[in-house]
C-alpha cells in the first residue's frame, strides 16, 4: 500500500528539520508550532500545526525579522485554520500534491547518466553543507546527480526514516530537460531508499510533475496548503 497524507506530512517535516540542522540553522517547538530555521537560505519554515497559536506565530515572525529572513513559509493540512497566519500577513500559496508509491512498484534504475553521489564540486558552501546529510555510514539521506557528457545536469534527494522515504529537491536544469533525466533520478533515489530499508516513498508534486511520477508507480493521495510571508517585500 502507498503511504498516507499523514506520513507525507511527517516526512516533509523531517526533511525541513534535517536541512535546517545541516545548513547551520535550528529547530524548535513553541506552543505546538514546529519551526525549522534554514539559515543557509534565510527561510523559516512552520511545519504542519494542527492549531495555530497566534502569539507563538508572532514570535516566529519576530525571530525571522531578527535573523534577516527573506521569507517565512507555513506547510498546513487542509483542515487547519489559517486565520491567525493571514492576520500576520501570510498569503496563501501553492498546493502540494502528495503522491506515494510502494517502492517495489518503482522500476529499477537503468540509466547510467544518474548515480548516487555525495561529492559535487559544482556546489557552493551551502550545497556542501547539505551534502553532509548523505555522508557517513549512519547517513539517512541519499543524494543523486545526473550528468550528460560530464556536465552537471540535475539532482535529487531521498531521506529515509523507518519504512518511509521522502523524495525531495528533484530538479533537472532547464537546458537538459526532456531527456529522461527526471525519471532516471527518481529511480536512482527510490532504489537507494529501498536498499536503505524503506518500503514506500512519498513526495510533493506540482500538477505538471504528476505525469512523470505517475508513470513510475506513484499515485495521488491528497493535497496540502502552503502560506508565505515575504519579509523582504514588507520592508
Amino acid at each position: 500500500m502507498p503511504a498516507t497524507v499523514a506520513e507525507s506530512e511527517i516526512s516533509q517535516t523531517q526533511w525541513n528539520q534535517a536541512v535546517a540542522l545541516a545548513g547551520g540553522g535550528s529547530v524548535w517547538e513553541d506552543r505546538g508550532l514546529h519551526w525549522a530555521w534554514h539559515a543557509h537560505d534565510a527561510h523559516l519554515m512552520l511545519n504542519f500545526p494542527r492549531r495555530i497559536d497566534a502569539t507563538a506565530a508572532r514570535r516566529g515572525i519576530e525571530f525571522a525579522r531578527e535573523h534577516n529572513a527573506r521569507i517565512v513559509g507555513a506547510w498546513l493540512s487542509p483542515e487547519t485554520d489559517a486565520t491567525p497566519l493571514e492576520a500576520l500577513g501570510f498569503e496563501r500559496g501553492w498546493e502540494p500534491w502528495w503522491m506515494a508509491a510502494p517502492l517495489d512498484a518503482v522500476p529499477k534504475p537503468d540509466d547510467a547518466r544518474s548515480a548516487l553521489c555525495a561529492d559535487v564540486p559544482e556546489y557552493g558552501p551551502n550545497g556542501q553543507r547539505l551534502l553532509s546529510l548523505a555522508r557517513g555510514e549512519a547517513a539517512r539521506a541519499r543524494h543523486a546527480v545526473a550528468r550528460i557528457d560530464g556536465h552537471f545536469a540535475g539532482r535529487a534527494w531521498t531521506l529515509v526514516v523507518g519504512d518511509v522515504a521522502g523524495i525531495y529537491d528533484m530538479h533537472v536544469w532547464p537546458r537538459f530537460q526532456r531527456r529522461g533525466l527526471g525519471q532516471a533520478l527518481l529511480r536512482t533515489v527510490c532504489e537507494a531508499a529501498r536498499v536503505a530499508g524503506a518500503d514506500r516513498a512519498v513526495l510533493n508534486a506540482t500538477p505538471e510533475g504528476e505525469r512523470l511520477y505517475s508513470a513510475d508507480g506513484f499515485v495521488h493521495v491528497g493535497r496540502g496548503i502552503t502560506y508565505w510571508h515575504h519579509l523582504s517585500a514588507a520592508c
